[in-house]
Parts: structure tokens; C-alpha cells; sequence
């Protein structure tokens, strides 16, 4: 198969409207060809486009910030002489300067197709900004690795955040080209969207799902995401950024287990058990102990459960990571009902609500969480109607059948 910065370089034709414009790249370490080399250095080397800007989103074009709210400085490519922006420091949309220094925009980011991913809030942010000052967008597509499911409760009003862009469930199923087309219809955007589309990818196909597992590399898009199993939890894991427990960061599979020093992992997954089996299909659950090297409870052991997605009990239609975690906070919250679970502090610039409330777009899952009336059936009421809603919504957006 073919990711869109492939056939662009493949293809002058694809490159002709590009001829006597300035052209800017946003990318991140993951932005490489088939051949792994990144695409800044790709389109450098060829002689009918003329780069004049780079930018990088979170974490940095090259990938060197580790943490959430590590920022990014502007500097200069010292081989291209070019400016490189960060949409990451002292600014996360892009200003009128940033904007004059080309005439087209290719973005070229690997997402993980969840809604607190913030390369989708920066997508946004971009086209918003092309559309004020007349600037053209290029979306080189490329695969969303977890697939087409969509789970989880969409954002309500007024909780947008930098990991909340739009109404969106937290696994929307969509490639970026397609929430290009997505957020311009939905925010009426008038600007020049083009999305140079992939070819031959099959997100209903096994053994990847959305990820060409044996065709191409994985390269981390994001210091923590390693692997393409840490893709298909993260829409569940990633809640534990609002939390006290560890989710692996320190260790060498984020976000694909997690864990405290005080978790009992084996009446976890008992507890978990009694209360919703039906959410844990599709993959397996193992008792674990790890101890951080950085973040939470560094150097510390810690016992807990690591999601295994990546051998023959992964089933890809019934795994449902949101609801996984949600459910591995229900089943502690029964067997410690004051267990002190939820995070109190800054998270992505978001200083006066809780972060687990800033991650999930409002509060329905936590106040489902701490309410012991509230059952699997609540939960599945809330996110059932959400999903699809979404569904039925982002079906004018598929840009593959």
C-alpha cells in the first residue's frame, strides 16, 4: 500500500499545483516514507517544490519533548536554512508570520485515531488559520491505526480543550484526511482542503486492522506510543493520564498496562469480572508489576494489568478499550470505594477542571465511576446513543470503502 506522502513523491503530477508556490510541511518523527526516510528531507530533495517552512505539532518535528506541556522552541533547520515553527510552545495556532511564509500547507501526521491525540486539535487549528489568511491545505493521508470503531461518550459543549477539538467520541474511526473533511464541513470553513489519499488500505483487514502490520515500519509517532497495540488501547488508557495510577510511562509499554504500588491486579481482574465481562472480549488481561523509571510513582514497584492486543485472542470487532478502562476504575472503586483515584492537576493548560473530566469531554464518565447505583447498562446507554449519533454523522467523511 501507499500512504499519501508516498504517492506524492512518486507521482509530478500529484506535485503540479505545487509548482512556483511556497511550501510549509507540519510533521512529527513519525512523517516517513516507505522507505523511512522523514518527509522533510524527501521533499527537499526534489527540485519542482520549493520548501520556505517546516512546523511541529506536540512533542516536536523530530519527536524530542517527552511529557505533556514540554514545550518546543522555534528554531532553524540547519541543513535547509529553513524556519521550523513549533505549534507547541509559545503558541499553539499558528500567527499571521507563521501563515505569510508559504502558500500551501502539507500535513503529514500519523495520528492514533483518538479525540485527546492533540495532532487532531492542531489539524484544526490549522485550517482555521488557513482559511483567515487564504492559504491552501494538503492533507497526506495515512492509516488510523486502531481501525474504523468508534467507542466512548462524545464531547459536550464547552469542554473543548487542546485534547478536545470537537464533538468527537474518543475513538472516531477516522483517518486525518478524513476529519479534514470533517472539521471543514462541520466548522463551515471556506478554505482549499486537499487530501492526497492512500492507496490499498483495508482497515477491515487482519492481522492490522487499520495498521499494515508487515508492509511498513512503525515509527513512534509520540515518545510514548511504541507500538501499534499501544494504537489500539490508548483510547482507553489514555484516561489514566487523569488518574494516580501509572500508565506505564517510565516503563517500555505505555499505555498498555497500568498499576500502582498499592493495586491488588488479580481482584482487580476478579472485580472487573463480576461486573462487566462482556466488556473485556477481545484481548487478554495479565497481572503485572513494573517500576517506573520517571512520571508517576518513579522507582517504585508497582502491581497492575497490562492489555495484550497482539496475539490470537485479539479480536478486533470486540475489544473496546474505552470501556475496558472504564471498567478497571469501576472494579477499583468497589473494592476501595475511597481509593484517592482522580488527579488534581494542570493538564494541558486546563487549570480549574479535573483531568479526567478534560479528557473525556464533560463528567458523565467519572460521575458514573464514583456512583455505585451506576451500572454497565447506565454507561452503555450514555455511549450506545453517542456512537451512533457519530456513526451515521462521519459517514459523509469516508474516504475509504
Amino acid at each position: 500500500m501507499k500512504f499519501g506522502i508516498d504517492r506524492l513523491l512518486e507521482d509530478p503530477k500529484l506535485r503540479q499545483p505545487l509548482a512556483g508556490r511556497r511550501v510549509a510541511l507540519l510533521a512529527h518523527p513519525a512523517s516517513v516514507t516507505h522507505d523511512l526516510a522523514h518527509a522533510l528531507d524527501a521533499l527537499a530533495a526534489l527540485k519542482d517544490i520549493e520548501l520556505t517552512a517546516a512546523f511541529g505539532p506536540q512533542h516536536g518535528l523530530r519527536g524530542d519533548k517527552q511529557d505533556n506541556m514540554i514545550e518546543s522552541p522555534d528554531y532553524t533547520d540547519s541543513t535547509l536554512g529553513i524556519p521550523v515553527y513549533s505549534l507547541y510552545g509559545k503558541v499553539r495556532r499558528p500567527t499571521a508570520a507563521m501563515m505569510d511564509s508559504f502558500d500551501v500547507l502539507l500535513v503529514d501526521l500519523q495520528d492514533l485515531g483518538c479525540r485527546v491525540y492533540t495532532f487532531i486539535t492542531t489539524l484544526r487549528y490549522v485550517l482555521e488559520a488557513a482559511a483567515e489568511h487564504r492559504k491552501q491545505v494538503w492533507v497526506l493521508d495515512r492509516p488510523n491505526p486502531a481501525g474504523r470503531p468508534a467507542e466512548g461518550l462524545r464531547l459536550r459543549a464547552g469542554w473543548e480543550s487542546f485534547v478536545g477539538a470537537g464533538p468527537l467520541p474518543m475513538r472516531h474511526g477516522l483517518t486525518l484526511g478524513e476529519l479534514a473533511k470533517w472539521f471543514v464541513r462541520t466548522l463551515r470553513l471556506n478554505v482549499e482542503c486537499e487530501v492526497v489519499t492512500m492507496q490499498g488500505w483495508k482497515p477491515t483487514a487482519a492481522p492490522g486492522y487499520g495498521w499494515p502490520i508487515g508492509e511498513r515500519a512503525w515509527v513512534n509517532p509520540s515518545p510514548n506510543a511504541p507500538t501499534p497495540s499501544m494504537a489500539r488501547c490508548y483510547a482507553g488508557t489514555v484516561m489514566l493520564e487523569g488518574t494516580t495510577l501509572s500508565e506505564g510511562r517510565g516503563t517500555t509499554r505505555p499505555l498498555e498496562l497500568y498499576g500502582a504500588p498499592d493495586v491488588e491486579p488479580r481482584k482487580l481482574i476478579a472485580a472487573m469480572q463480576s461486573l462487566a465481562p462482556q466488556w473485556m472480549r477481545g484481548c487478554r488481561l495479565r497481572a503485572c508489576w513494573f517500576e517506573p523509571t520517571f512520571h508517576k510513582h518513579a522507582g517504585k514497584l508497582c502491581a497492575g494489568v497490562q492489555i495484550h492486543v497482539d496475539d490470537c485472542a485479539y479480536e478486533h470487532d470486540a475489544f473496546r478499550p474505552w470501556r475496558l478502562q472504564a471498567l478497571a476504575f469501576k472494579a477499583l472503586r468497589k473494592l476501595r470505594p475511597d481509593y484517592d483515584l482522580w488527579r488534581d492537576f494542570p493538564y494541558e493548560y486546563e487549570r480549574d477542571r479535573l483531568a479526567i473530566d478534560v479528557i473525556n469531554g464533560g463528567e458523565l464518565l467519572r460521575q458514573w465511576v464514583d456512583d455505585p447505583a451506576a451500572g454497565a447498562a447506565d454507561l452503555d446507554a450514555l455511549a450506545g446513543a453517542d456512537e451512533k449519533a457519530w456513526r451515521e454523522e462521519r459517514e459523509s467523511a469516508l474516504l475509504y470503502r
